[in-house]
């Protein structure tokens, strides 16, 4: 077996050695048996055997040193193959011999790599490797650093700050010197890169069944209100032009004011046009995610998403405090959004408010258009029971309409509800839809009536209590501490427990504008989440006002 020899020029002793023990390293690592017993100077120590052989060369000419180093390649190709290790490494001729051109850099960088990442493969888990470590390339050596060509600017990054560290351990120890690496993403012009790809461009698309949607879910059955007049034009706008004004669209509010129904009207109205919809709960995405990784199907999980023109997903607060997940779901995000696809998610918060979420997931979820679902006023409220019984063609009188709406105000379905309870209610008793008959649904299916919200005077009674303060203070014009922050805290719970508008809380307050009220709830709203002192007083305090309304 020939090595080859720099063909432009004199070359050192030493880089000679250093050039053919790395040689001799990978031929040890990457082609001999895992039990094959190689000598001490193979492997990591390639570059120690290279400065020994360096050494021990002194005295002797160029050519000798080299077929020194020749006898010892050939010595461990001989072993590797009697052992059935198999494979080959492509070695250049002595330069000279016809045909036979020298390795240039690009085919060093690539053995090197090549490498390195059967060294990574046992390193990081099978997960990180198909995602980050797949269809990378060594691209070029540039002095001592390694240029490693990746699929995409998201993979870049990811490598750059998360694994690069072991990498350079990895390359180090396989050339016995530092070795530095730099990634960037691969050209689609580089005849040395592989094609690269859109999601789901360039080969047949992953089973994307029929989402699950229900058929009621649409813009059509949507009843449009003050509280939700926002939410639907931009969901709306969604469905007859995705991936354009509003991307992502972030939709969110409490439970039962018609999220799920938004995401869904989407769904219909993006099938409608064809498109390859995906819609998902964020739990379900989080147990298809173990799924993958514990049945090793990782690629096939990544192509259900990221083949998708459209993303919907509910309840996106499942994920927060989850890593793997949202590292997950943080370049699935990525994939969608730089191919232009749709994106949509809803949630019972806004992105500032879901604790434990990744700063980097909060600030995309910010990136697009975010529309709040507020408490249904009573003309909508009236309007959804209308449609409700039109759905199950049964007249109902406007006013057994009105009572149900006075009484459910937060949550659209309990109110869709109450209407299919009162309506079995008189099939049961065969009676007529009255009043009286409501009244008496209610009374046997529902025993207590529900109490009312706490009052403003209720509250800021307890707040003065508590706080050791005087209602005049607390009503006054003072900023001082010990005056401001309870006043703020009787300003979030009005809001939140009492129910109230922020012009009731205001007047309520010794007549403050709506714009501080605001100011000071969401103050409040926010310190919630860092401030232990906060959250210990609003909570002390909820316990003491509902200590107060069982007794009255």
């Amino acid at each position: 077996m020939a090595i080859c020899r720099n063909a432009v020029g004199p070359v050192s002793r030493f880089s000679e050695a250093f050039q053919i023990s790395a040689l001799i390293g990978q031929i040890g690592r990457c082609y001999s048996p895992p039990r094959l017993s190689l000598p001490r100077w193979c492997g990591r120590r390639g570059g120690e055997y290279g400065r020994n052989r360096h050494a021990d060369s002194r005295g002797t000419n160029l050519s000798q040193f080299v077929d020194a180093l020749s006898t010892d390649v050939e010595r461990l190709w001989v072993c590797t193959h009697a052992l059935g290790a198999g494979g080959g490494i492509r070695l250049s001729e002595v330069p000279g011999d016809p045909g036979t051109p020298s390795p240039d850099f690009h085919s060093d960088a690539y053995s090197l790599w090549g490498a390195a990442l059967r060294d990574l493969a046992h390193q990081v888990s099978r997960a990180n490797y198909d995602t980050w470590l797949e269809g990378t390339e060594g691209l070029r050596l540039d002095g001592d650093a390694l240029i490693v060509g990746t699929r995409s600017e998201f993979v870049t990054e990811w490598l750059q700050k998360r694994l690069r560290p072991s990498i350079i351990r990895t390359l180090t120890e396989l050339c016995g010197r530092q070795i530095d690496v730099t990634f960037e993403p691969l050209r689609a012009d580089d005849d040395r890169a592989p094609v690269l790809r859109t999601p789901g461009e360039g080969a047949p698309r992953a089973s994307a069944p029929r989402p699950r949607l229900r058929e009621r879910y649409t813009f059509e059955s949507f009843v449009v209100g003050p509280s939700n007049r926002l939410a639907f034009a931009a969901a709306e706008s969604v469905g007859t032009a995705p991936g354009h004004l509003y991307n992502p669209l972030f939709i969110y509010g409490a439970a039962g004011l018609g999220k799920t129904h938004l995401l869904q009207a989407v769904g219909h109205r993006l099938l409608e046009a064809s498109q390859h919809v995906v819609y998902i709960s964020a739990e379900a995405f989080t147990n298809q995610l173990i799924t993958a990784i514990q049945q090793r199907t990782m690629p096939e999980f990544r192509a259900r998403y990221r083949q998708a023109d459209a993303l919907l997903i509910d309840d996106i607060q499942f994920i927060a405090g989850k890593e793997q997940t949202q590292e997950e779901f943080f370049y699935t995000f990525n994939e969608l959004h730089e191919a232009g696809h749709q994106i949509v998610i809803s949630s019972d918060k806004s992105p500032p408010h879901i604790q434990h979420l990744e700063e980097r997931l909060r600030t995309r979820f910010e990136w697009g258009m975010i529309a709040d679902l507020q408490a249904p006023d009573i003309e909508t409220r009236i309007a959804i029971l209308r449609r409700k019984a039109a759905e199950q063609r049964l007249p109902v009188p406007d006013e057994v309409l009105q009572i149900i709406a006075m009484r459910f105000k937060n949550n659209i379905r309990e109110l869709e509800g109450s209407l299919t309870r009162v309506l079995a209610y008189s099939r049961l008793t065969s009676e007529p839809l009255t009043a009286e008959l409501v009244r008496s649904a209610f009374a046997s299916l529902e025993p207590t009536e529900p109490r009312l919200p706490p009052s403003p005077a209720l509250i800021a009674e307890a707040v003065c209590r508590y706080f050791e303060l005087d209602m005049d203070a607390l009503l006054s014009k003072s900023r001082e501490k010990r005056v401001a922050y309870p006043r703020q805290i009787a300003m979030y719970l009005m809001r939140e427990l009492g129910n109230r508008s922020l012009v009731e809380i205001g007047d309520a307050l010794g007549g403050r504008d709506h714009s501080t009220v605001h100011h000071g709830w969401r103050k409040m709203e926010r310190g919630l989440s860092v401030d232990p002192e906060i959250k210990r007083d609003v909570a002390s305090l909820r316990d003491i006002i509902e200590q107060s309304r069982r007794i009255a």
